[in-house]
């Protein structure tokens, strides 16, 4: 099986709504363990092939796509996500409730994507790379899609971020979820 989506995974929009509640279910799931809270503001949400698979699916299903070209614009957007072999990606959201908070604080956290970084068995820390599109001159995306390079699974996730430090260490499902990622 090959670590990224292909176009023959992918069914029309109607046969995915017959089979939806299965797939849902089994993809929440899935999920679980790939969903990372680092503090109060950091969420980050791991992929794999078959989450984003289920992404494009939705995707389809929501906006009614049929053309083969938009489907074919779906995969390739989302396989970029998975990047290469050996890498694990995903999406980060930063969560700020208070929407007059927002704005200033997506500010003032500028930068925060060059602080983020997985704890390998060894001790040592791999940072992310990011899209360089998402960020602004003035204030972040408050969705940045990062990837990790990771020779082995990860332990820990964290960030140096000065305004927002915290390291957490990841459950053992969470251990072994990312490491069955990898190894993919």
């Amino acid at each position: 099986m090959s670590r990224l989506i292909e176009r023959s995974d992918i069914v029309d929009y109607q046969t995915y709504e017959d089979q939806r509640d299965e797939v849902r279910a089994r993809i929440l799931e899935m999920k679980q363990p790939r969903r990372i809270h680092l503090g109060d503001n950091l969420t980050f949400l791991f992929e794999n092939r078959e989450t984003l698979r289920y992404q494009v699916q939705e995707i389809m299903r929501a906006e009614k796509i049929a053309r083969e070209s938009a489907i074919v614009d779906e995969i390739e957007t989302y396989n970029k996500m998975l990047g290469e072999p050996g890498e694990l990606g995903c999406a980060l959201l930063i969560e700020i409730p208070d929407a007059e908070d927002r704005k200033p604080l997506l500010k003032a956290w500028l930068g925060l994507q060059e602080h983020l970084y997985l704890v390998l068995a060894d001790g040592s820390r791999t940072y992310a790379t990011f899209d360089p599109m998402q960020v602004g001159t003035d204030r972040l995306s408050a969705v940045q899609y990062l990837r990790f390079a990771c020779p082995t699974p990860p332990v820990a996730i964290g960030t140096d971020f000065p305004a927002l430090e915290a390291e957490v260490e990841l459950t053992p499902d969470q251990q072994a979820a990312l490491a069955a990622d990898l190894s993919r």
